[in-house]
């Protein structure tokens, strides 16, 4: 296993590519996790034929075998792909018709003679390759390379200390920008320690933790046949802000809080004894309000030092910031 340091900016990604020997350790990796937003599950059809006259009763439909692999020389896959027979022909509603479909391995159609698309898919990665099933004569097994493989994400704040899965989130984008200058979205809210399979590429992948400005960037490579793991690295804090009368006195119920960056930016804002939220490193400034008075403390977040930050009832604000809280 080798480590690869990705630094972007505000985060550190560290990666770690796992080479997959044979398929059959790519799959144990794989199969021990649940598909995000792969394809819907369908019907299991492995046999069609096309409508016949009552003249034509003789069945012409052949067998055709087809199989999936992650690289050229890897083996064939043994389970998590979904197959997709087409018609060439557009319907009425302008899509190509689906004809048949098959979930597991490898799969075997009954098809009449004709040219279909034939599509297979693995999580998000996929590929289709158009077959031509002929009247007569030997069909070859038909073998599509998928060219796949995976990632699997998580993320540590300061040096190494683990995020709770519920305060983390992961969205993955393409690595090129489009017409409108904005990447396109390839999944959302993923959460941690889940394999996602793509198509061998370069992949934006967006890390939020807490929901509020504690987001990391860093742009992850995926090899085929290959599982790659990611830890972006946050620059953040857990903050509890409270009003008190004296140090380390009890919080007063129903204070109103707005939460202000360096430069006067509004980041957060509730109604709580106990205000509790998770911000990036950087200077703020904590505004309470409690019957009809504004109390105010500037503090500083350091990353993966969580704190309590009290603001003390004699610390009222000045008067030009009580009227732009009431």
């Amino acid at each position: 296993m080798t480590s690869i340091k990705i630094a972007t900016g505000l985060c550190v990604a560290l990666v770690s590519s796992l080479a997959l020997h044979n398929v059959a350790f790519s799959q144990d990796a794989f199969k021990d996790f649940k598909q995000l937003g792969g394809t819907p599950k369908m019907p299991k059809l492995n046999a069609f034929s096309a409508p016949i006259s009552p003249a034509l009763q003789e069945d012409k439909s052949r067998d055709v075998v087809m199989e999936a692999k992650l690289t050229n020389d890897g083996e064939p896959m043994m389970e998590g792909l979904a197959w997709r027979v087409f018609s060439p022909i557009p319907g009425p509603d302008g899509k190509l018709p689906m004809l048949a479909s098959s979930e597991g391995g490898s799969a075997e159609f009954h098809l009449s003679p004709g040219d279909y698309f034939v599509n297979v898919s693995f999580g998000r990665a996929g590929v289709t390759k158009k077959v031509s099933v002929p009247t007569s004569g030997k069909i070859d097994k038909q073998v599509l390379i998928l060219d796949a493989g995976g990632f699997v994400l998580n993320a540590v704040v300061g040096t190494d200390k683990r995020i709770s899965p519920n305060q983390l989130k992961f969205s993955v984008y393409s690595s090129d920008t489009q017409e409108d200058g904005e990447r396109r979205l390839v999944m959302s809210d993923v959460k941690p320690n889940t394999v996602i399979r793509l198509n061998a590429g370069t992949y934006h992948v967006v890390s939020e933790y807490g929901g509020i400005n504690a987001v990391v960037r860093a742009d992850i490579q995926v090899e085929a046949g290959k599982l790659t793991e990611a830890t972006l690295q946050h620059h953040a804090a857990q903050v509890t802000l409270k009003l008190v009368s004296e140090h380390g006195g009890e919080a007063i119920a129903d204070t109103a809080w707005s939460v202000l960056t360096g430069s006067g930016d509004i980041v957060n804002e509730s109604v709580s004894a106990f205000s509790t939220m998770v911000l990036a490193d950087g200077e703020y400034t904590a505004i309470a309000r409690n019957k009809e008075k504004v109390y105010q403390r500037n503090f500083r977040v350091a990353g993966g030092q969580d704190s309590d930050v009290e603001v003390l009832m004699k610390d009222q604000a000045p008067d030009e910031t009580t009227g732009d809280f009431e």
